[in-house]
């Protein structure tokens, strides 16, 4: 299904994107060596109750994953790069962190993630694959123009991530979202100009680039929902929810 929202609505998607920067700004900050995934996924759950809203993971049970999924957040380390189930795990200094948090509030949900190194080191292969996706997810908001296809933005994508030399799988991308978390149009992380859905005032999309340093295959961990690299290798992933305006894109989860 592709929802086309009213302006009552994005207005309500606004509010819920600001939430989920908000969260991940606050998770960021606390997040230290020595803190646990579980605290993390706590916090969220704190903090997504305390705003009137709803968690869009919980009860999440899609055919890939071994629902429902029973958390709040999704926290990937290092090799972890997507669904990745809270447990039991204390950061190391030096660990590549994602978070992945989708919301729903007013019935409009959010979907962003952020890829960061916990502690002091800088080890340059890390910087340099957040650094990827998010140009990357710079290059996707722009090709999202009205009259631009979803190819535009798959190929704005996916030219970014092949300049930088990473393999890139297309199994799981951006999505459409809106009164649920994941609707049509599938947006792959690369893909032909031109083609696929005509993009038009009232969409809002999830553009999410995510990369594995050296493959482009992914394994699922044993608690059946987190995937990683098939080679060990690191990962990192950004997102952000955009609304297609008039305009262009506008985004929809940064913080205030």
């Amino acid at each position: 299904m592709v929802e086309i929202l009213t302006a009552a609505e994005i207005a309500r998607g606004r509010e819920a994107g600001a939430l989920v920067a908000e969260i991940l700004r606050t998770l960021r900050d606390r997040t230290e060596v020595g803190t646990n995934l579980l605290d993390i996924d706590r916090w969220a759950r704190e903090m997504i109750t305390e705003a009137g809203a709803q968690s869009c993971y919980v009860d999440y049970a899609p055919s890939f994953g071994r629902g429902p999924f029973g958390h709040h957040i999704c926290t990937g380390v290092n090799d972890a790069v997507l669904h990745g189930l809270p447990h039991d795990r204390t950061l190391a200094d030096g660990d590549l962190l994602t978070l992945d948090l989708a919301v729903s509030l007013g019935g409009i949900a959010a979907d962003s993630a952020i890829s960061f190194i916990v502690g002091g080191s800088r080890p340059a292969e890390s910087v340099a694959m957040i650094e990827a996706t998010e140009r990357a997810l710079s290059a996707g908001i722009a090709a999202a123009r009205p009259g631009n296809r979803v190819g535009d933005i798959s190929h704005a994508i996916g030219s970014v991530l092949r300049a930088a030399g990473y393999p890139i799988n297309t199994q799981f991308g951006g999505h459409g979202i809106g009164s649920t978390m994941h609707q049509d149009p599938h947006v792959s992380n690369n893909g032909r100009r031109g083609t696929g859905y005509k993009l038009r005032p009232g969409l809002l999309l999830a553009l999410e680039p995510w990369v594995m340093a050296d493959t482009a295959e992914l394994v699922t961990d044993a608690d059946g929902w987190t995937l990683r690299s098939a080679t060990g290798c690191r990962t990192a992933h950004s997102e952000h929810t955009i609304a297609i305006t008039e305009d262009g894109a506008e985004i929809l989860t940064l913080p205030r």
